[in-house]
């Protein structure tokens, strides 16, 4: 019986930078050629990807929407894209293109953008849907916090996540627990350090050192707060 699937085909780039990147993942170059025109593509664990030049006078985003990748274990997925790019380029890539966008414990999905712009979205088998707004389960300053992680993590839009946070703390201080201002701040600290504010990022460093927490509660926000990038 035959299985039918289909093979997203991406924009190039400067296509031996391109495979070179893929290449350092695990990926297998399965095609390479740049004449009678361009085309390349990869393959790992039966996933393939291929390649082409973009049409002449387009002009591509800086960055595109391109192909969602299904896996078993996400985190285990997550944790050797982040070693290899590591081995790759001696450092974990966190801004611009090339770049891996940060992993937190119980996340269904990660994005990895490629040299040209790409977007490989990483998406754990069978994710749950999620209520955009913050879990109904949850109110004041701990929903506000489970909307910017789906804003930031599910959406990857820094600035909305940024903008719910801020206004979440200005709203709820008063009636948030130190644990959730502290989750709060970290993540505001993270979003600024990727924006490039040093102004906002200093504000929300000193905001979290002016926190009074117990050794508990620093345990569990260092649990659930992401690894440092390099």
């Amino acid at each position: 019986m035959v299985t039918d699937f289909a093979v997203p085909i991406l924009w190039a780039g400067d296509l031996t930078s391109t495979l070179d990147f893929y290449r350092a993942l695990g990926f297998t170059v399965t095609w390479e050629q740049s004449r009678p025109y361009v085309y390349g593509s990869i393959e790992k664990d039966s996933c393939a990807l291929h390649f082409v030049a973009a049409p002449p006078g387009i002009d591509l985003p800086a960055e595109h929407a391109a192909a969602l990748l299904l896996v078993d274990d996400v985190a285990a997925r997550h944790a050797e894209y982040t070693a290899a790019l590591r081995a790759h380029f001696g450092k974990i890539p966190i801004k611009g293109c090339p770049r891996i966008t940060r992993f937190r414990p119980g996340q269904t999905r990660f994005t990895l953008v490629d040299p040209v712009g790409n977007w490989i979205t990483v998406i754990q088998h069978g994710e749950p849907d999620f209520d955009y707004g913050g879990s109904h389960e949850l109110e004041g300053l701990a929903k506000v916090l489970d909307n910017a992680r789906i804003l930031r993590d599910f959406k990857t839009d820094d600035r909305a996540a940024t903008r719910a946070l801020e206004t979440g703390l200005r709203r709820f201080t008063t009636t948030a627990t130190p644990l959730d201002r502290a989750r709060a701040y970290t993540a505001l600290i993270e979003l600024t350090t990727l924006a490039g504010d040093s102004d906002k990022q200093a504000h929300w460093k000193s905001e979290l050192a002016a926190l009074d927490l117990t050794p508990e509660e620093r345990t569990t926000l260092a649990e659930l707060s992401p690894p440092a990038a390099d």
